[in-house]
């Protein structure tokens, strides 16, 4: 398979520098897996969900490259990103006694990418690991960037590591067993892109989201790559998120608190962000950052993707009290990322008594 520009976006980070592939029917071609580190086991972490669709045709797409493929199948669901989910992982390397060359494969969506990534990291102070994403979220998000964790029932990915991985293998043909649900989930994080990073692809997702929702082919490769894209050149520029790599968190203060006030998995982590976004744009608002149609625009085109764009009645207390243990926070004071005007984005603090008046505008 001979890869073209179109086809492979590169994350620059130096001499760990990696390939995010992009395209149909990669996960199981044995190219797609070529140049990897050479080692004598392999071992595939995956759900009961998604391992019984794509393990096999992984496996055979590895099996002439390691002498060992092993499986572990994890329960599937947020609320299983925990650590006894993720000890399942140790166990299974610790009793085919695997060396620290061995290389992990994370065959699912965000929820497997980070437990796998977080192993990877703490195995013998750290394995490499190759992303095979299953999910629109995770393919345009969570596998591209090395940030890896699990839950806390205090927050969420408030434990973890960042270990980045050494390819991401992103096949768009396996968006086709999705539920809606879960492409809705994915569009927020494509969604996300355009008020932080790019007005154009934020006028383009508009003209174009019924294709997305419907999974057109050609527009859901332009938006993974777009995304993709986006996300490669902030983290280049900061890779452990102590500046510019937090605007890539639009939405997830409100979203991350929804998730642990309802309990994780009631909400899909898409959802919370697409509701997050909603209740960021009208905060950004009421600061004066945007105006009421730009707001009203972030509203109408989460709504249009089929996400919730009003948060459960949870109590501004509660809201607040969830937010303080968001990673942006400092000192207990809570930091979003807010909106400007023409595609970009800031974190600042803002008075309790204002997120309050946001919070009762858009729950419930």
């Amino acid at each position: 398979m001979t890869l073209t520009a179109a086809d492979k976006v590169t994350i620059a980070l130096a001499d760990r520098s990696y390939d995010l592939l992009i395209g149909p029917g990669l996960l199981g071609r044995a190219e797609s897996y070529d140049g990897l580190p050479t080692a004598a086991d392999a071992v595939i972490v995956t759900n009961t969900t998604v391992g019984p669709l794509y393990a096999k045709t992984l496996r055979q797409a590895l099996g002439a490259r390691y002498r060992r493929i092993h499986q572990v199948d994890l329960p599937d669901g947020e609320s299983h990103k925990d650590w006894p989910t993720l000890n399942r992982i140790f166990d299974a390397l610790l009793g085919a006694a695997c060396d620290r060359k061995t290389l992990l494969f994370a065959l699912g969506g965000g929820v497997i990418g980070d437990m796998t990534g977080f192993a990877a990291a703490c195995y013998m102070r750290g394995v490499p690991f190759v992303q095979v994403p299953t999910t629109l979220l995770a393919q345009v998000d969570s596998s591209v960037g090395g940030k890896t964790a699990i839950n806390h029932p205090l927050g969420k990915n408030m434990i973890g590591a960042f270990h980045q991985p050494v390819r991401v293998v992103a096949d768009l043909d396996v968006l086709t067993t999705l539920p809606q649900r879960e492409i809705a989930a994915g569009l927020a994080e494509i969604i996300k892109y355009g008020p932080i990073a790019d007005a154009t692809f934020l006028d383009w997702i508009e003209q174009h989201l019924d294709a997305l929702v419907a999974r057109e082919p050609a527009a859901i490769a332009h938006a993974v790559k777009r995304s993709c894209e986006i996300k490669a050149r902030v983290v280049a520029a900061d890779e452990r998120e102590s500046g510019l790599r937090a605007i890539l968190n639009f939405g997830h203060t409100f979203g991350h608190a929804i998730e642990a006030g309802l309990g994780y998995g009631e909400w899909l982590h898409g959802e919370a962000v697409g509701c997050g976004m909603v209740m960021a744009a009208e905060l950004s608002q009421r600061l004066g950052l945007i105006d009421t149609a730009c707001a009203a625009r972030i509203r109408a085109i989460v709504q249009r993707a089929g996400l919730p764009v009003r948060g459960p009645a949870l109590g501004a207390d509660r809201y607040l009290e969830l937010m303080r243990h968001d990673k942006k926070a400092e000192a207990g004071e809570i930091k979003f990322v807010l909106i400007e005007p023409g595609g970009r984005a800031v974190v600042r603090a803002a008075p309790d008594a204002l997120v309050s008046e946001v919070l009762r505008a858009c729950t419930g």
